[in-house]
């Protein structure tokens, strides 16, 4: 399938499967993958070893101008580093996931985010996935989709993530993170977490990997008149 040189725009809930989705489109019609929600957590891993998030949860307004060192990015694997060191497990933490919303709603860190991001998708053919990819990082981007699944397939997914990794999880306790990020992500005064007008809706409670990509190629198919 021979697709224009867009970029492809994926947002959604947490435990969706985005990131997932979004990196296997990449593999299968050769774009780049970022993932955006990464280099928020990398924000808050490089904040909580800054010593910079009370105990209360609130960040201190140190964060701004420390941000100025923070040398984030991804290496050819698709991995976040700090300071080209790999990151990937120390960002996907309950640690890093119970504090990451809060500072993912501050200003400063979303334009530093959106920033490297338009940097690094600046030669087009990307796929990217977040919260707010579609309706204010790339409103103009070539395809938008918004993701959502059941809180309880979300919650066992999320749960299967950690404990696969070794960490220690409670159901309860994931779903009750996923369920203050929702609020969070979709009542912060920056770049809420909302579905855009044009965007097509991709519910995946009930799907694989392997029909989700069925599902964007039809959609890529109808919505740019690909007939290979």
């Amino acid at each position: 399938m021979t697709i224009p040189d867009i970029v492809i725009a994926v947002d959604g809930y947490s435990s969706t499967g985005k990131s997932s989705f979004a990196k296997l489109m990449a593999k299968e019609f050769g774009f780049l993958y970022l993932d955006s929600g990464a280099l928020y957590r990398a924000v808050t891993l490089f904040a909580q070893r800054e010593n910079l998030i009370r105990k209360d949860n609130s960040v201190s307004v140190s964060l701004r101008n420390a941000l100025g060192t923070l040398k984030v990015d991804f290496d050819r694997e698709g991995r976040t580093c700090i300071d080209s060191v790999v990151v990937e497990n120390q960002i996907r933490t309950m640690s890093v996931s119970s504090q990451v919303s809060p500072i993912a709603a501050l200003p400063y860190v979303r334009e530093f985010v959106d920033r490297r991001l338009h940097e690094m998708a600046s030669g087009g053919r990307v796929v990217m996935d977040g919260r707010d990819i579609g309706t204010t990082v790339f409103p103009n981007a070539g395809l938008k989709i918004f993701m959502t699944a059941s809180m309880e397939v979300r919650a066992q997914r999320r749960f299967l993530e950690l404990t696969a990794k070794g960490q220690s999880a409670c159901i309860e306790e994931v779903k009750k993170n996923l369920q203050e990020r929702d609020f969070i992500d979709s009542h912060r005064e920056t770049s809420p977490l909302s579905r855009a007008a044009d965007s097509f809706l991709l519910d995946n409670s009930n799907m694989t990997m392997e029909q989700e990509i069925l599902w964007v190629k039809g959609v890529l198919q109808g919505k740019f008149l690909i007939l290979d």
